[in-house]
């Protein structure tokens, strides 16, 4: 009796040790081949980070520009583009070409913010950019709190758009905080239907993703988006965006501080849609 007893204790010990190594087994390999798809699918990146032959280039600006490397490697036949303030200071327009070798074909340049802020660099940026091969566009930063109309006209009184430059844009980032966000998209539907009105052109809309989904998405469905999401783990625009701004950190020849890199939802054939005809 007592050796039957202990012969099914080795048996459940046994059995269980067995189902012990198979799981474990089964984990194991689970995590590497998760590690060797990451690093098959972030090959590109990883590549571009460890290209680097020395310490002078701090690790985040090197995981900054591998992400950027990785982006636009997955939108090759994207069209790529900037866009500036007064933040990024001088700017040596004719050093400006290329990024990670994508060239670049078109500039945002902010003109006007609320109902009396001209970008004390907007007239020079401006005028410089125009000399380039670089389309150009001006965007307007919305200020939820003051009149829309009033900020409609200063972005007029500042910005003479031409056949060949991109449409106007409104920046829209913030929530109000003395009106609802009822009267907000009036506010912005009165600032949208000025422009249109006054250069026979939509505007294009630009705003962060989450702002776009919970306050703009259905209101403005006739519109087209210009979103922003810096998400490091997103690789691919959305196809609902006409613009993808990807990244607040690109390094670019001729500008002395990083800025925001764009890719346009279609081929360069595609992008000349885009741009005003007459």
């Amino acid at each position: 009796m007592a050796k039957t007893t202990l012969r099914k204790k080795t048996s459940r010990k046994s059995s269980s040790s067995k189902w012990s190594f198979w799981t474990k087994f089964t984990v194991v390999s689970l995590i590497i081949f998760a590690l060797l798809f990451a690093v098959y699918h972030y090959r590109n990146a990883i590549l571009y980070y460890f290209s680097f032959k020395t310490d002078k280039v701090l690790r985040q600006d090197k995981m900054d520009g591998a992400r950027i490397y990785q982006v636009l490697k997955r939108h090759e036949d994207n069209v790529v583009g900037f866009d500036v303030s007064e933040y990024q200071g001088e700017i040596n327009w004719e050093e400006v070409d290329s990024v990670e070798m994508h060239q670049l074909h078109y500039v945002f340049i902010r003109a006007t913010a609320g109902s009396d802020k001209v970008d004390s660099k907007f007239k020079e940026n401006w005028e410089q950019a125009q000399k380039t091969n670089l389309i150009c566009g001006a965007y307007h930063y919305y200020r939820p709190n003051e009149n829309s109309i009033e900020q409609a006209k200063n972005f007029i009184q500042t910005v003479k758009l031409r056949k060949g430059d991109l449409p106007p844009v409104l920046d829209i980032e913030k929530l109000p905080k003395t009106q609802s966000i009822d009267s907000l998209k009036v506010g912005l539907k009165r600032w949208v239907n000025y422009i249109y009105k006054h250069y026979k052109v939509k505007p294009i809309i630009y705003s962060g993703e989450k702002y776009y989904e919970d306050f703009l998405k259905d209101e403005f469905e006739d519109y087209t988006f210009w979103i922003a999401n810096y998400n490091p783990w997103k690789e691919k625009m959305d196809d609902e965006w006409l613009f993808w701004q990807f990244t607040e950190k690109a390094v670019i020849n001729g500008v002395n501080q990083k800025v925001d890199l764009n890719i346009y939802n279609g081929t360069l054939n595609n992008f000349k849609n885009c741009i005003i005809s007459k």
